[in-house]
């Protein structure tokens, strides 16, 4: 039984993130495959979709017939609490498989705050923390992602760690897993000693750690022959991979809710913060002839409307003006507007302002990091105060109306005066902004500097938590304004961040403490409760400010030594040292300062700056001059798990279907063009229906019955729409004027209680909205009330135009119904009719 028919599923916080079956997703028979693979990510749904490694990995391990790869998600604690209380363990989206009955469960690992998710998981699913506890029948465990180039602190608990990229590496292991199953004889073990053959794979069992009486690491121990440190997994040429375009269509809206092309991977600049910047180097770019071709693919098979272009500094994709220009003659006709994950700030930023406001203007972020130019050439971000106020004004004048500024405040050999020029500069580009606005035109996001493994500052103390609260709120009281908006990280999240970020095995001890009193979600503010981790490192004597407060020495040996990322230690000093001096690292583009990375045989930059597009390729969807614009009625059906779609689920869920099946959509005019779609009324969610309606303006449709076709073959189960008819485009939008329940409880119906209410005149009840409440008479809402039998009645609702309860929310009131009862209800609506 899937865990939406559950009677408790009613009340769980956003279901749509439980219910799978979302387009695109890929089902496959489990018998006919001979490894399956769990990819496990240790966030909730939204955050988990937005990551584009696990759409990637997703493709490549379901291109193989004998493979299976479903994805499972850490489950809100709602959902946690329920699992326990019912001893219901944790399945995958797409079969309800259990976790523990996966071959390998592998976690992404991005961010040291999802630590204790990964237990919560684990322990949903029955498998045991620690890989020594764990036996030949349990999951191969693994992980992979940016977090695991120190994987110290969590290294306990996987039997295999993935260092780099996870393309060919990931793959590797399955194959290696397929024998081994096929062989039958061999123990783990062996099993993972033929895994440590394949580049970029940690097997943390293989490695003894031994400390000094000071704490620090004194050596590491390689406990299996030939086996001393792990090279980073690399991808040399990103176009010897497919790239999906067939990504999965969510219900639940994401953070990053768009088509994604990973345009480029690594980073030129060597800013000396950023940890990303170091690991993924060098740059290589994906072809531009293949970006178009999987933009066009992709957003026939998703019907998403944004198109975002990924990498570390998009900007400087070699081409990307032409790439750009190219993709918008090609999507712009079908309103699809196309962002940039990361734009440096450079003469070309205004060409591509021209280009991307010509469908919509999506959000804008500059990145100065540092208020001053001293600390800039300090972290070597080489960007003046001129060019920062020249992109700001040039954003401004092109029809923006909002800017994000992002800084950190803790940089390495920062002063006050740094964070007064953060004040400066933010009020110098706010006076930029559009006077007649009448909200803020600048939001401010500071966060607090985590040194991180494998850059330049990785020696280097963090700033202790009271410091980091005192200079935020120097910016933060300094920036009041009604133009400014000034957003921040918990420093105390940062806290805990930077200790996991440059801890070593010492700390798994902690973690599991931590959760066992209950931490979780501990990148969500609501959730993070310092306390709770203060306890555990006091309970187990580690101090949490030896991992975050001193400074290392040079030749002191880090926990993640034996991890090579592929940039020397050399070079790491070298830019620590030209931090000191504020000396400036050029771009790798133009010069090479031998960080270690590159070889002349293997490893290199891949480049594409001589490409142009063909001159003989055609726009995606051609303008016709005899468009003919029609308005259509359409009636559908919500049954089955679509019952817990939220209104504005099911909106985008028919705006993308409708764009996947190439119908026309008709958009409104303005800066943010919308299309013109409505529906009669929002249904609550948890309630079914035998007829919705959905009105929409379109052009150049001919055959409706095709249409419904083409339609009903791009919606998921449990929607289908039965019929449409073409109304005038002028014509009022459909007013219901009441609509029939069938309404279903485990328990029996009082006719007693039923007469007396519909005796009633009034009979007043409150409506709770977010953080109002207000007084309603339901009993003009309830036009009837009918007994059908015990357990089942008629509710007959009249639509007015104020404030009303829901369906069961009536039921509630008039029976006086424990929560037990409500959760449990099944309503359909059967009928409706028009004013």
């Amino acid at each position: 039984m899937h865990i939406s028919q559950q009677a408790w599923f009613s009340k769980i916080i956003h279901p749509s993130r439980y219910l799978g079956e979302e387009i695109n997703s890929i089902q496959k028979e489990s018998s006919a495959v001979e490894v399956s693979f769990a990819l496990a990510f240790p966030d909730v749904y939204e955050i988990g979709m937005s990551h584009l490694g696990l759409k990637i990995l997703y493709n490549i391990l379901n291109s193989e017939n004998w493979l299976l790869a479903e994805r499972i998600f850490a489950p809100w604690v709602d959902l946690e609490s329920e699992f326990k209380k019912r001893n219901i363990h944790l399945a995958s989206l797409e079969s309800g498989r259990p976790l523990s009955e996966f071959d390998i469960v592998g976690f992404s690992l991005q961010y040291e705050l999802c630590y204790t998710n990964i237990l919560t998981m684990l322990d949903l699913a029955g498998i045991p923390f620690l890989a020594k506890e764990r036996g030949s029948m349990d999951p191969l465990v693994i992980a992979g992602g940016p977090a695991c180039f120190n994987p110290e602190p969590v290294a306990t608990i996987f039997d295999v760690i993935v260092i780099g990229d996870g393309e060919e590496a990931a793959l590797s292991i399955c194959q290696t897993v397929r024998k081994w199953k096929l062989d039958g004889q061999k123990s783990k073990p062996e099993l993972l000693k033929e895994l440590s053959k394949v580049r970029g794979i940690y097997i943390p069992s293989f490695f003894k750690v031994h400390y000094n009486t000071k704490g620090k690491i004194h050596h590491l121990e390689p406990l299996t022959e030939g086996y001393t440190g792990v090279e980073k997994a690399i991808v040399s040429d990103l176009n010897c991979y497919p790239f999906p375009s067939k990504q999965i269509v969510p219900f639940t809206e994401l953070v990053h809710d768009r088509f994604t092309i990973e345009i480029a991977r690594g980073c030129s600049r060597g800013c000396r913060f950023c940890q990303a910047g170091m690991i993924y180097r060098p740059v290589r770019e994906r072809d531009p002839f293949e970006i178009v071709r999987i933009a066009e693919r992709g957003l026939n098979e998703t019907g998403f409307e944004d198109l975002s272009l990924l990498s570390l500094s998009s900007g400087d994709y070699s081409c990307v003006v032409p790439l750009l220009r190219e993709l918008m003659v090609r999507v712009a006709d079908r309103h699809v507007a196309i962002s940039f994950s990361s734009l440096r700030i450079n003469r070309v930023i205004f060409l591509l302002l021209e280009e991307i406001k010509k469908v919509r203007k999506t959000g804008f972020t500059v990145a100065p990091e540092a208020g001053s130019q001293r600390l800039r050439d300090v972290i070597n971000k080489g960007l003046t105060d001129d060019q920062i106020l020249d992109a700001a004004r040039g954003i401004y004048e092109g029809g923006w109306n909002l800017i994000k500024l992002y800084f950190m405040i803790g940089l390495p050999y920062e002063e006050d005066s740094d964070l007064i020029s953060i004040v400066e500069l933010s009020k110098r580009i706010s006076r930029l902004g559009p006077q007649a606005r009448k909200g803020h035109v600048l939001n401010v996001s500071i966060s607090s500097f985590v040194p991180k493994a494998h850059t330049p500052f990785e020696w280097l103390p963090q700033l202790e938590l009271e410091e980091s609260k005192r200079r935020i709120n120097l910016v933060r009281e300094r920036l009041q304004s009604h133009r400014v908006k000034v957003k921040w990280n918990k420093p105390e999240a940062s806290w805990l961040e930077g200790i996991f970020s440059r801890g070593d095995r010492r700390l798994t001890k902690v973690l599991v403490e931590a959760w066992q009193q209950g931490a979780r979600f501990d990148s969500w503010s609501e959730y993070f409760n310092m306390d709770i981790w203060k306890e555990a490192f006091k309970k187990h004597r580690v101090d949490p400010d030896f991992y975050l407060l001193r400074e290392r020495d040079h030749d002191e040996i880090l926990p993640w030594e034996h991890i090579n990322s592929g940039i020397s230690k050399e070079f790491l000093l070298r830019e620590w040292q030209k931090a000191i001096m504020r000396e400036k690292t050029p771009d790798c583009r133009e010069y090479c300062s031998d960080c270690g990375v590159c070889n002349e045989s293997k490893i290199s930059p891949v480049l594409f700056d001589t490409w142009h597009p063909l001159k003989e390729k055609v726009s995606l969807k051609s303008k016709q001059s005899n468009e003919q614009v029609k308005r259509y009625r359409l009636y559908f059906s919500k049954l089955e798990k679509a019952q817990y779609l939220s209104h504005l689920e099911l909106i985008r869920l028919f705006i993308r279907a409708f764009r996947r099946a190439g119908i026309d959509l008709v958009y409104s005019g303005g800066y943010h063009p919308m299309p013109k779609v409505s529906f009669a009324v929002a249904l609550p969610v948890g309630v079914k229906s035998l007829g919705e309606i959905i009105d929409v303006q379109v052009k150049n449709i001919q055959n409706t019955s095709l249409i419904i076709k083409q339609l009903n073959k791009e919606l998921p189960p449990g929607i289908r729409v039965l019929f449409m008819e073409e109304i005038a485009i002028k014509e009022p939008p459909p007013r219901i004027k009441e609509s029939y329940f069938h309404i279903q409880v485990n328990g029996t119906f009082n006719k007693d209680v039923v007469d007396r209410f519909l005796r009633l005149k009034t009979c007043l009840a409150v409506k709770k909205h977010k953080n109002d409440e207000k007084t309603v008479d339901i009993r003009s809402q309830v036009k009837a009330l009918n007994l059908l039998s015990n357990g089942q009645l008629e509710l007959v609702l009249r639509h007015g135009t104020g404030p009303g309860l829901k369906p069961a929310e009536i039921i509630k009131e008039i029976f006086n119904l424990p929560d037990s009862q409500i959760e449990g209800i099944r309503i359909l609506k059967t009928k409706s009719f028009f004013a």
